[in-house]
Parts: C-alpha cells; sequence; structure tokens
C-alpha cells in the first residue's frame, strides 16, 4: 500500500471541513401544509392530553454593565439577552427535560405552565454531546408526558410536534418519521455523537427541547434541530437516548462520554473510489473506516493508531460504520480497552486503544439549533 501522501491528508481534511460546514443554521418558518392522520380526533386526544405537561423555557443571560466614558460604569440593572425554548415534565415534583442548547450559558430560567404559573427554574444539568438538559422548579403534583419507546419507532408512522415556535405557545404540528437512525455525521454536526428521527412534522426555532408524540400520546423524541433554507428536515434526539441522559444529569450533574480521539470515514467502493480520484493516493480496501486523523496526545495517538489504517474489527466483530463504532465506545465506557483490528500497508496489525473521557474542550455547543 503507498505511503499516504500530505496532499491526500490535506484533502481529506478539507472534505471533513465541507461536512462540518453543512451544520445547521436557523431556519424560516415551513409554510407546506403537512399530512395528517385521516381520523384528526387522534390529534385533538394526544394534544388535550398532554399539552398541560408541555412548557415554554424563558432563559436570560448578564451581558455587563454598559460603560459610560465620561462617568464610568454606572449602577444599573445589567442588560441581558433573552432566548427561549420548549420542555416537557417527566416528574410530578418538578422536573423539566429540554436542550442543552437552550440553557447554555443561562442566567436566569423561568418555565411557563399552560395554566399561567411562572415558575423559577434551576438547571440540574446539561449535557451538549447529546443536547439534553433537565430543569427543576419547586412544584408538586405537576402533570407529565408518558414516555414511549423510541427502539420500536418506525419509518412512515405518524408525529405530533409541541412546542413554542418563535414564541407562538402551545403550536401544534403533523407529519410523519421521515428516517429513524440519522446520525449526527450525515447532518453536519459530528459532535452530538446521536442517531437523530427525522420528521417532516414542522420545527422552528423556539421548537428545541419540546416534545415529538406518537399517536398513543407518548413522547419517542425531544425536538432539536432543523437545517437552515429547508423544508420539511427536522430532527428529534429518540426518548431512549435522552432519558437515560436525563437520569444521569439528575443523580451527577453531568455525563461522561468515552473517547479515542479519531475521524473515520466508513467506506464503500464508491466512497473508495471518489477518494482516490481526488487524492490521486491508492486506498486497498473498500471496507472498514478509514482513520483521517489521530488528535495528538488521544488515547488513539497512545495506541499507535495512525491516519490511514483501516479498522476493521472491534473486540472481534466486524465494523463497516463508524456510528456502530460509537456505539460500541458508548456501551464499552471509559477506562476499559478496546481491541482494534486494522489494515495497515496490506497487513493485519492488532491494536489496543483505552478509551478517556471526551475532554471538556470538546463538548462544546458546535451548531446553532433550532
Amino acid at each position: 500500500m503507498p505511503r499516504f501522501s500530505r496532499l491526500f491528508f490535506a484533502l481529506l481534511g478539507s472534505i471533513l471541513i465541507f461536512i462540518l460546514s453543512l451544520g445547521f443554521q436557523p431556519a424560516q418558518p415551513a409554510f407546506a401544509a403537512s399530512p395528517i392522520p385521516a381520523d384528526t380526533s387522534i390529534v385533538t386526544e394526544v394534544v388535550d392530553r398532554v399539552r398541560s405537561a408541555v412548557v415554554q423555557v424563558n432563559v436570560s443571560r448578564d451581558v455587563g454593565n454598559r460603560f459610560n466614558p465620561f462617568f464610568g460604569a454606572r449602577p444599573q440593572a445589567p442588560p441581558t439577552l433573552q432566548g427561549l425554548g420548549s420542555g416537557f415534565v417527566i416528574d410530578s415534583r418538578g422536573l423539566i427535560v429540554t436542550n442543552a442548547h437552550v440553557v447554555e450559558q443561562a442566567d436566569r430560567v423561568t418555565v411557563s405552565f399552560q395554566d399561567g404559573r411562572l415558575l423559577k427554574g434551576e438547571v440540574l444539568g446539561k449535557d451538549p454531546i447529546t443536547d439534553v438538559a433537565v430543569i427543576a422548579v419547586e412544584a408538586s403534583n405537576l402533570p407529565t408526558v408518558k414516555i414511549g419507546d423510541s427502539d420500536n419507532v418506525r419509518q412512515g408512522q405518524w408525529a405530533i410536534a409541541i412546542g413554542n415556535p418563535l414564541g407562538l405557545q402551545e403550536t401544534v404540528t403533523v407529519g410523519v418519521i421521515s428516517a429513524t437512525h440519522r446520525f449526527s455525521r450525515d447532518i453536519g454536526i459530528p459532535d452530538k455523537r446521536i442517531g437523530f428521527l427525522q420528521t417532516d412534522a414542522a420545527i422552528n426555532p423556539g421548537n428545541s427541547g419540546g416534545p415529538l408524540l406518537n399517536t398513543q400520546g407518548e413522547v419517542i423524541g425531544v425536538n432539536t434541530a432543523i437545517i437552515g433554507g429547508t423544508q420539511g428536515l427536522g430532527f428529534a434526539i429518540p426518548i431512549n437516548t435522552a432519558q437515560g441522559i436525563a437520569q444521569r444529569l439528575i443523580a451527577d450533574g453531568q455525563v461522561e462520554h468515552p473517547y479515542i480521539g479519531i475521524e473515520m470515514i466508513s467506506l464503500t467502493p464508491r466512497v473508495k473510489q471518489r477518494l482516490e480520484q481526488a487524492t490521486g493516493e491508492t486506498i486497498e480496501s473498500d471496507r472498514g473506516l478509514l482513520v483521517a486523523r489521530v488528535n495528538r496526545n488521544s488515547p488513539a495517538a497512545q495506541a499507535g493508531l495512525r491516519p490511514g489504517d483501516v479498522i476493521q474489527a472491534v473486540n472481534g466483530k466486524t465494523i463497516l460504520q463508524a456510528e456502530v463504532l460509537q456505539k460500541m465506545l458508548d456501551r464499552n465506557g471509559v477506562g476499559n480497552s478496546l481491541g482494534l483490528t486494522v489494515q495497515r500497508r496490506g497487513q493485519l496489525k492488532d491494536i489496543s486503544v483505552e478509551p478517556q473521557s471526551l475532554p471538556m474542550e470538546n463538548r462544546g455547543m458546535r451548531s446553532p439549533f433550532g
């Protein structure tokens, strides 16, 4: 296998940068009509059952005192930046799930309920990697949502979104599940490490953190993201993922994510052909995970992984998709070694790598969501 040139990896880096540049932007309101079930009473029944447990999350952030050049900094209430999102009650004692990006850098949080109550909220924890946060309010006997099972969600089934798009409280939209397991790298936000549910139920800025429901009124996802300039491309965190993260945030206030520190490309014959045409380099394998970049001082670098290696198997299991490796890594946890079988210059090589906790500097909110 020819030695990979610097040009090859420079071009790979350009390809990755292009992929990352396809991130989310604030979308314009969608005016296209959404398909609805033949029996619309199903939707109204779901809304009547769930709406009281859906809330508006109001946030403000101090930006400091204004400075007068003649009198210096004057005592006054500091100006704030305002924002809002949605959320839903998962525990009658006042626990609310929303998105991490909704409460990111918030100095004050209040929660508006359907009955007119406005309660002070406390952020118990937020996880930028999965974009899940939990807010607590002082209350009791609150109405709660019913949690469904996102593993049973099927492409084409009806989906109902409730939230506060653009501040319009208790807005309901209807569509279908357009796709399941739409992994974050596929839609331009590789730092989120989530297999999203895709829906054409209209989602706009302010819907973030609100529930995506099935026709039984069960929450199957947390509405999270939109792609700017499109219609019918909304994404939700599967509720099984969100609920697991929420419980860890409630217990510990944070979530530890294992990482090994590589960027990789899932190889297929077509991807291999395109990469060879773009770089002029020969890639022997057309299956597996091509290591495009190894972060300095990362667990992968310490274990001896190199750019150009093609990962063929993990712990003896053949791996063809980057998302599968990510799932195995998440299940494996921090500090438990993974056995990688890689192809390097025509030979198979076994490498043991010990995942570490993802550094905080890599947990930033990369994309402006809806």
